[in-house]
């Protein structure tokens, strides 16, 4: 099947052309017909398939027929989990449509707002978005939905790991009823389904793989080594094989920090990218990184979610993730459109449970290898594939919500319905002047001595 074949009009098949692509991917097939019909999509494909052309491509289709957006307004809203990707996904919708008189722009933090601001003035077509800006923007009336046609939740498992789904459904609630949704997520969990019930409606589910599959074009190893010479086995391979471009994931900030610092005194020059650097330094680090000025790339798992860098060769584990799905997403970097990648997780002894529970989510045990010069001094356990179906986590029972004490029958309860209960009495101590004195069971003061009574008011 080729593009020309998916309905797509000439302005949008000509960038697709300039771009050297010719042959849809197995989710681009499948995802861009039903969008173009109008249908909500669900769709889960490993990283590097194409996920972004699968949506972009149709809702550029879409608007290019309708009306121009008023000011302020935003016709399509793409929704990001990181500023990385959603540059990503405005540079894939301003190539793609370069051709299509659309406006688009995108907004995220860590940048000046005005300058956002500004652009969103007159209005755009397509608004690709991190929550938290949005959020930002919509409170200061520099974006409005009255005309918006088309919502895009992309990567919404990484938007559930970051915590973002209360901002999502305060986005939801400010959007119109009558509206085109489309999930698009690396894979399906169980809280991604449960999320797609309040967004999506009769959605065409696509699934081009299997669920948290790695890429059959990433060759996978595990380098078994001591914790206190990873940096030392890391310099080695990079120097022994002469890598060039190299993709290494830290687990923490700091740890990416003094890991950059180790390899620049061996002469590698490299950079880190995470959550504390400015939106300026990630930019430039990235883009000197694509650039080949920059030959090692170190990230943690957020700044370097939606990294779409073409042929990169290597990605390295430094560390493993805590959260074995991360691993999927990480090794997604490299063996991207069908080209062929290199993943190596350096791995200690003190993390065996990390590489378990990855071999047991990817159904598949890792092979290892041991470098000369580098074996371990203690051995890293052998693993185990676990074949037994998880059984599903119960939910849990709402709780009920609470009713302030104090709360009339006029209020209404907790959820704002009226409520029949009558207010409890109260159990306001009275004065002591007020206060009978104790007495025993004869009904005479256990002092002996007679109360004293106040005087009676008298008139002279």
């Amino acid at each position: 099947m080729s593009f020309n074949a998916l309905g797509l009009s000439t302005p949008i098949l000509d960038a697709i052309q300039q771009q050297g692509y010719e042959t849809p991917s197995p989710i681009q097939q499948q995802a861009i017909p039903a969008v173009l019909e109008g249908r909500d999509v669900m769709a889960a494909a490993q990283t590097g398939t194409g996920k972004t052309a699968g949506f972009t491509l149709p809702i550029l289709e879409r608007l290019s027929k309708g009306p121009s957006p008023k000011a302020n307004q935003a016709r399509a809203l793409i929704l990001t989990p990181t500023r990385e990707l959603a540059a990503q996904v405005a540079d894939s919708v301003a190539t793609y449509g370069q051709h299509l008189p659309l406006k688009s722009t995108v907004v995220f933090g860590g940048v000046k707002i005005n300058p956002q601001m500004m652009r969103l003035r007159g209005g755009v077509d397509i608004l690709i978005a991190t929550p938290g800006r949005l959020l930002d923007l919509h409170s200061q009336n520099a974006v409005k939905f009255d005309q918006l046609e088309i919502l895009v939740l992309d990567e919404a498992d990484r938007m559930l790991d970051m915590g973002f789904i209360h901002d999502l459904k305060r986005i939801a609630r400010l959007l119109p009823k009558d509206r085109q949704n489309l999930l698009f997520s690396a894979t399906f969990s169980n809280d991604i389904r449960k999320l797609a019930q309040s967004f999506v409606q009769d959605p065409v589910e696509i699934s081009v793989t299997p669920r948290n599959s790695t890429a059959e074009t990433v060759a996978q190893q595990v380098y078994p080594v001591d914790k206190n010479r990873k940096s030392a086995l890391l310099i080695h391979l990079i120097q022994e094989h002469k890598w060039f471009q190299v993709l290494v994931f830290s687990r923490t900030k700091h740890g990416a920090n003094r890991l950059t610092r180790q390899l620049e005194t061996k002469g590698i020059h490299a950079a880190a990218i995470h959550g504390n650097k400015s939106q300026a330094a990630r930019t430039r680090a990235l883009s000197e990184f694509k650039d080949g000025k920059i030959q090692v790339l170190v990230a943690t798992d957020i700044a370097a979610r939606g990294l779409d860098i073409d042929q990169l060769p290597q990605v390295i584990n430094f560390d493993l993730p805590n959260v074995a799905e991360d691993y999927v997403h990480r090794i997604g970097r490299t063996g991207r459109a069908g080209a062929t990648g290199e993943a190596i997780s350096l791995v200690s002894a003190d993390e065996i449970k990390q590489l378990s529970d990855i071999e047991n989510l990817i159904q598949k045990q890792i092979p290892r290898h041991i470098e000369d010069g580098f074996e371990p001094e203690t051995d890293l356990p052998e693993t185990r594939l676990n074949h037994r179906p998880k059984k599903p986590k119960k939910p849990k029972k709402p709780k009920k919500p609470k009713v302030p004490q104090d709360q009339t029958s006029d209020e209404g309860d907790a959820n704002g319905r009226p409520s029949n209960k009558k207010p409890a009495p109260s159990r306001r101590r009275k004065p002591a002047s007020n206060r009978k004195p104790p007495q025993n069971r004869s009904g005479q003061n256990p002092s002996g001595k007679r109360p004293n009574r106040s005087p009676k008011n008298t008139q002279h």
